[in-house]
């Protein structure tokens, strides 16, 4: 069997994959063109890090491709609902190069407090500018971590051996955990004024492009400096840049970047108080050989023994078994996700029970299903089908799990129960026929819906012409309707509306439904 490494990853990774008795072609910095044409030449698995661009065309044209294996993290140059279609398995490594991406940031701030590359510049120069170069000490300073998941996390402990304050903004960590670690969790608006340094460690999303802009540098203190080695496209750089210029970020150290690299005539480049370094976040000799040579195995456990490892769209499931559980799989991780969606808080124990004919299957990969829709809002392609229930455990998670041969109304049920400060909701779903996921509940109300798309969930009144309100706002912003699913609970004459939209829900339309007198709540919804 043939394997295509279009990236660059250690030799460790590529002697695994020959002694395995695999056929191992090595072509790195491959045009689009080119891609295609290799992977046209029966080739079934592709080794990728992030250079390599998997678009749907690309996937489309590779024939005999079973399986995509990221020598890292970060899957946003895949495009894993075209490898779905194609039934492609695709899998990463999360945890290979945590230690590395964390150590850079750390590295990064100490630079930046003490003005290391500048000096560095200086003394090359000829020049011996001692006072120019005054630092500042970290010791006792707060540090502001925005996303505290494996990287932040570590980034945080080591922050506190330097004896340094630690805050932190992460909607979906629990306080009480973060408090054992030493570390006060806190509102985005109290974070940005407080913090001497702020640093970021979210995954690339739509909610999170662009999500440090001039509305988030203005709330921050005055002389703040600023790290960002996460993903490029989640801090504005063109606000970042005026922040610099008038002085409210005192300095800001970048290792990603919206284009990369970026052009010669990039606005960053020309001030003395911006440090960078290229994407070098995983680049050490440790980690490319931890991700090299897990990556490999992985390969190998796939396609010499059918073995599936840290897989993000398929569960480590027989093949015999998968056709009778892959309907249930769907729905669990739905359920999960759409429960992430609706909590008001960090989530704090998940209650899953099983009825019907669903009790009788084995339900331990539905849980792993569930626990893998429920995480990836936060942790997105840090969270996979094998790590699911390790990473609801640091996150202090209590999960259980019953079974009952009966169910309420149906012939099968998965009801999933969670709890978070301040509240708790029930979710339910089923399957219709023999593969077709529905909701059928959402806390008191029952409904009939297909949980897939962009979507709106409302809650409003129950009387005459409020729906028509919410159509024809919705119709005004140009946003079309696909499918409308209604819950009704008559004492308190409320209602439950799950739209289907044709595109993502734009921000000002959220708003403009949250202004109708007759709706109480709006969210969008991804599933």
């Amino acid at each position: 069997m043939k394997v295509l490494v279009s990236d660059p990853i250690a030799e460790d990774g590529i002697k695994i994959l020959k002694d395995a008795g695999l056929e191992v072609v090595v072509k790195t910095g491959l045009s689009k063109d080119e891609l295609i044409q290799e992977l046209q030449q029966d080739v079934e698995a592709i080794i990728i890090r992030s250079a390599t661009k998997m678009t749907a065309e690309v996937i489309e044209a590779a024939p005999k491709l079973k399986l995509i294996a990221r020598a890292g993290t970060g899957l946003d140059n895949v495009d894993l609902e075209a490898a779905n279609r194609r039934g492609i398995v695709v899998m990463n490594c999360p945890g290979g190069n945590t230690v590395s991406a964390a150590e850079h940031t750390i590295a990064m701030m100490l630079a930046l407090a003490r003005n290391i590359p500048q000096a560095t510049a200086s003394m090359k120069a000829g020049k011996w500018e001692k006072k120019k170069f005054m630092g500042r000490e970290i010791t006792g300073k707060t540090l502001g971590i925005i996303g505290l998941g494996r990287i932040g996390s570590v980034v945080a402990e080591r922050a506190k051996g330097l004896k340094m304050r630690v805050i932190a903004y992460d909607p979906y960590v629990n306080p009480d955990q973060a408090a054992k670690m030493g570390i006060e969790i806190m509102s985005l608006e109290e974070l940005l004024p407080q913090a001497d340094f702020i640093t970021i460690h979210v995954p690339l999303t739509k909610e999170t492009r662009g999500f440090i802009n001039k509305e988030k540098f203005d709330q921050m203190k005055d002389g703040v400096m600023f790290i960002h080695c996460a993903r490029g496209g989640i801090v504005n750089e063109k606000d970042l840049y005026e922040a610099m210029v008038s002085g409210k970020v005192a300095g800001a150290a970048l290792d990603v970047f919206e284009e990369e690299p970026p052009p010669p005539d990039y606005p960053l480049f020309k001030l003395e108080n911006f440090i960078c370094t290229p994407h070098l976040g995983a680049s050490t000799v440790e980690a490319q050989k931890n991700v090299a040579l897990a990556i490999a195995s992985q390969v190998v456990d796939f396609l010499v023994h059918g073995v599936v490892r840290n897989a993000v769209n398929m569960p480590s499931v027989s093949a015999e078994l998968l056709p009778v559980l892959k309907p249930y799989l769907s729905l669990a991780e739905k359920l999960g996700a759409l429960q992430a969606q609706l909590a008001e808080g960090p989530i704090q124990e998940v209650n899953i029970e099983y009825q019907g004919d669903v009790a009788n299957l084995d339900t331990k990969p539905l849980t792993v299903a569930l626990l893998k829709g429920l995480l990836s809002p936060a942790l997105r392609e840090d969270v996979n089908y094998v790590n699911a229930p390790i990473r609801a455990k640091e996150r202090g998670i209590k999960v259980t799990e019953s079974k009952v041969n009966t169910a309420e109304d149906f012939l099968n049920l998965i009801k999933v129960r969670i709890k978070y400060p301040g509240g708790e909701n029930v979710v339910g779903g089923t399957i219709f026929g023999k593969k077709e996921p529905r909701i059928v509940q959402i806390n008191n109300f029952r409904l009939d819906a297909i949980p897939e798309g962009h979507m709106l969930y409302l809650m409003n009144e129950d009387r005459p012409g409020v729906i028509g309100q919410i159509g024809i706002t919705i119709g005004e912003e140009g946003v079309n309707i696909s499918r409308m699913h209604v819950g009704q609970e008559p004492a308190k004459k409320a209602n439950i509306i799950l739209l289907c939209v044709d595109q993502p829900v734009p921000e000002k339309l959220l708003a403009k439904l949250a202004a109708l007198p007759a709706v109480k709540m709006v969210k969008a919804l991804e599933l």
